[in-house]
């Protein structure tokens, strides 16, 4: 047994009426028989109730623009971002964590996910794995975690041991926290420094919270990373300039965003990423400010990687 479950039959009442008072676990009658219907009206069902997930996620905008802001100060700082949950939530951490690299160029562990269980619990479930607050206190000292850090629990109830355990730990250290749940005065919110709490109501089938809040999850963890490298400098308008070109894809991708930024053709643009080893953002820089290779790596370096700056430094406008 884990740490910090429960054998005891009072602690299992405890629980039964701990979850029967979560939104996100409330039965609702009248889908009571659904199994009935034929498959394109669950489907509109399903549709519909999907629905209501973007008004539950703008109803919380100023609170998550607040968080980004204070992840994205610490990242400048050399900060990681990095997300914690059981099941769905911690799969979902995972992969917005494992987008970052190919999308935005992070460093290898400056966005990290971490899934109660390990790696195995992103395709099989880990017994009492969730229930462990000492289990994510050990995952987290691992990693080293400190004040230039950020830390985003994840639990759709969130009640999660793990994901409360982690943002506990991460706050005792001194790091940011951020607690993402799916029900309002949730404890997982409590702990936290911000607290973004989106309330998507009960699921189609009872509990089965990998519907609407997992889609509440993702659509937030979207935010958080993507606004976050915004505010970083990973992006130059809405153009992945941090892009890194690991497959052809990618490559054609990386010419394609340096003729749409400069207005050169895409033959123009492959000859300026041959003179900057493949980086977008230098060869915008080549074409833009007229400079060569080094001189372009070197304006970056000294504006943090933020294109706008590097070109207003060379060329008086951005």
């Amino acid at each position: 047994m884990s740490p910090g479950t429960s054998a005891s039959p009072g602690g299992d009442a405890a629980l039964r009426a701990r979850l029967a008072a979560l939104a996100t676990e409330a039965f609702r009658p009248e889908f009571a028989e659904i199994d009935r219907l034929p498959t394109v009206e669950l489907a509109r069902l399903m549709n519909a109730e999907d629905a209501g997930v973007p008004a539950a996620v703008a109803a919380r905008l100023p609170r998550i623009a607040a968080a980004i802001d204070a992840a994205a100060e610490r990242m400048a700082r050399g900060g990681r971002l990095v997300y914690a949950g059981a099941g769905t939530a911690g799969r979902l951490g995972v992969l917005d964590a494992s987008e970052c690299p190919p999308t935005f160029n992070t460093a290898p562990g400056q966005v990290v996910g971490l899934v109660a269980g390990g790696p195995q619990a992103l395709v099989t479930a880990v017994e009492n794995a969730e229930d462990s607050k000492e289990l994510a206190a050990a995952d987290l000292a691992a990693l080293g975690i400190g004040p230039a850090d950020t830390v985003v629990g994840i639990s759709a109830s969130g009640r999660t041991p793990y994901a409360i355990g982690a943002v506990e730990q991460a706050r005792a250290a001194g790091a940011l926290t951020i607690g993402l749940a799916c029900n309002a005065g949730s404890a997982l919110g409590a702990a936290a420094e911000h607290a973004i709490e989106i309330e998507t109501g009960p699921e189609l089938l009872t509990g089965s919270t990998r519907l609407k809040a997992g889609t509440a999850q993702k659509l937030v963890l979207n935010m958080l990373s993507t606004i976050t490298m915004i505010r970083l400098g990973k992006t130059y308008g809405n153009l992945m300039v941090d892009v890194r070109a690991s497959n052809d894809k990618l490559r054609a991708r990386s010419s394609r965003i340096v003729a749409q930024a400069t207005g050169v053709t895409e033959t123009e643009a492959e000859a300026a990423l041959a003179r900057t080893d493949g980086e977008v953002k230098n060869a915008i820089l080549v074409v833009l400010a007229g400079v060569d290779g080094p001189t372009a790596a070197r304006l970056l370096t000294e504006a943090d990687g933020h294109l706008r700056i590097a070109l207003r430094a060379a060329t008086g406008k951005d």
